[in-house]
């Protein structure tokens, strides 16, 4: 099953199932960003809208994309059902596919748990840099590649049957490297556990870069 499908056929669920990598997500997204203020996010992967919500309230204007119609669906869906639809524009996007955004419109890009699904990192990154203003940040939040070591992956059930979600390994140099060779400093990194996570690698590697001024 392609990763597109996957995620459609889990958009169903994916808000209620258990899953501790995407509530400590969203956990750090609000503790690294909250208090900030942004004129334009450009988010990335939104899937459900599962941190869209809160982006608007630190963002003037949101854009939130996803390749997934069911994930749009929900996202769209919740958008209206909670009162933040005039706040977001979504759009149907493969963003491992040149991007349709004119360059220099964002001071922020977003991505959570987006990046283990991208074969190509410095594609992401350099559309990253075309599309942010000069000084743009760039936050991600992702499956740390300590757990993809062991096996972990994106996996969801139904009806007793478990798919997972095809990925790729990016170690943490691939990362940095991507982003150098983009343009971007890293200006805080960290590594996050959830709290049953005791004994065990970093859950989550969370980062956030700003393109090198010239």
């Amino acid at each position: 099953m392609s990763i597109k499908d996957a995620y459609t056929r889990w958009s169903e669920t994916y808000d209620v199932d258990p899953n501790r990598t995407r509530d400590l997500d969203a956990e750090v997204t609000r503790e690294w960003l909250g208090g900030r203020r942004f004129r334009s996010i450009l988010e990335i992967g939104c899937g459900t809208g599962k941190n869209t919500a809160f982006l608007t309230t630190v963002a003037d204007r949101v854009t939130a994309v996803d390749f997934s119609p069911g994930m749009l669906q929900q996202a769209e869906a919740k958008a209206e059902a909670s009162g933040f639809a005039d706040r977001v524009e979504f759009g149907a996007v493969d963003v491992a596919k040149p991007w349709p955004f004119a360059a220099a419109q964002y001071d922020l890009l977003v991505c959570n748990l987006v990046l283990e699904h991208i074969a190509d990192l410095r594609f992401v990154f350099a559309e990253a840099t075309r599309c942010l203003l000069p000084r743009g940040e760039f936050f991600a939040c992702e499956l740390h590649p300590f757990r993809q070591y062991e096996g972990t992956v994106a996996n969801f059930s139904r009806n007793g049957e478990t798919t997972t979600v095809a990925a790729f390994v990016h170690h943490l140099s691939a990362f940095w490297q991507a982003a150098a060779a983009s343009g971007f400093a890293l200006t805080r990194f960290d590594e996050r556990w959830h709290g049953d996570d005791a004994g065990r690698p970093p859950r989550l590697a969370a980062f956030l870069l700003r393109l090198r001024s010239e």
